[in-house]
């Protein structure tokens, strides 16, 4: 009811308001109105106290990014490598989210062995409206490196004396789920994925007054929905660690924010699932199994599905 009081106000204001400078300052008044319903009045649920959605608000486009690609193989196991194991989660997911959410649109950055460049994946889910950016991706340790003796050599007075050389010990100790979002160091990316995908924000006529990146009421505006993503995104990944580790029992290094560029750039919530570690024999076995990749699939749709209600929930 807030919002669409809110709503008539901003219709009928346009009406009326013919001055330029007035207009900008009453619009700027009512996004500061519209943020304080929307703070205000909280509850314990996650996804009330910070939709985004509006009223009859539905969940209609889901973007999954199977990470890497073409001559971008990223990380290797002993006989595989993550380009093809995100691909095949991806593909999976795809076609099992487009049997289990008949009413959302699932779409794919790849369908096949091709590099896309990180900023045309966001920009991809922009430009499809999606609601929500998944980027799947396998984790892997980097080797440790270490000063061993090789030989000696002989010194001043017959003395021995040691030759050193550097190798790479592989670390193969990492194992579970990671789940990442962003976080604040990339904002500006953030905000200026955000405006270019307004049309997916509830503000009707939004880019008509909210255009001007100097503009207070643009900023606020602004953050209002990048604070609103970043929690949701937090939310969604919670809810994908848990199915984690309470349907499937996988061990889970937690739900972490990072500076990622791929995630900076999508305006709109967003994980970056790491799947489990490739460089970890165990793991890799998992990780390329058929059992494996299905599992992985149904925790994700699981959550989403969670997620899906409880947002549409709120916007009755």
């Amino acid at each position: 009811m807030n919002s669409i009081f809110a709503d008539k106000l901003i219709n009928g204001a346009s009406k009326i308001m013919k001055n330029k400078a007035l207009e900008r300052l009453i619009y700027g008044f009512l996004a500061l109105f519209v943020c304080f319903i929307n703070y205000s009045f909280q509850t314990d649920d996650p996804i009330k106290r910070d939709s985004t959605s509006g009223p009859g608000f539905r969940l209609r486009t889901i973007v999954i990014d199977p990470g890497h690609g073409g001559h971008d193989p990223g990380a290797y196991g002993s006989f595989s490598m993550e380009k093809n194991v995100t691909l095949a989660i991806g593909l999976k997911l795809q076609k099992a989210m487009q049997k289990e959410l008949k009413d959302v649109n699932v779409l794919i950055t790849r369908d096949h062995d091709e590099f896309i460049e990180l900023h045309k994946r966001a920009e991809f889910a922009n430009k499809a409206k999606g609601n929500i950016f998944l980027s799947i991706h396998c984790n892997s340790l980097a080797s440790a490196h270490e000063r061993v003796i090789v030989d000696y050599n002989k010194g001043r007075h017959g003395k021995k004396v040691p030759v050193y050389k550097t190798v790479s010990i592989p670390n193969r100790s990492g194992k579970g789920v990671l789940l990442l979002v962003y976080g604040f160091k990339r904002t500006g990316e953030q905000l200026e994925a955000i405006r270019e995908n307004a049309s997916i924000l509830q503000e009707k006529n939004y880019k008509d007054y909210y255009t001007d990146s100097d503009d207070p009421t643009t900023a606020m505006v602004l953050n209002a929905y990048r604070d609103k993503y970043r929690k949701q995104s937090i939310h969604l990944a919670n809810l994908m660690n848990n199915e984690f580790t309470e349907t499937d029992g996988r061990y889970s290094n937690g739900v972490k924010e990072q500076s990622l560029h791929v995630l900076a750039n999508s305006g709109m919530p967003a994980v970056l699932i790491e799947t489990g570690f490739i460089n970890n024999s165990q793991e890799e076995e998992y990780l390329n199994s058929d059992s494996g990749q299905t599992e992985i699939v149904n925790s994700i749709i699981r959550a989403v599905k969670q997620y899906k209600r409880e947002l549409e929930q709120t916007a009755q």
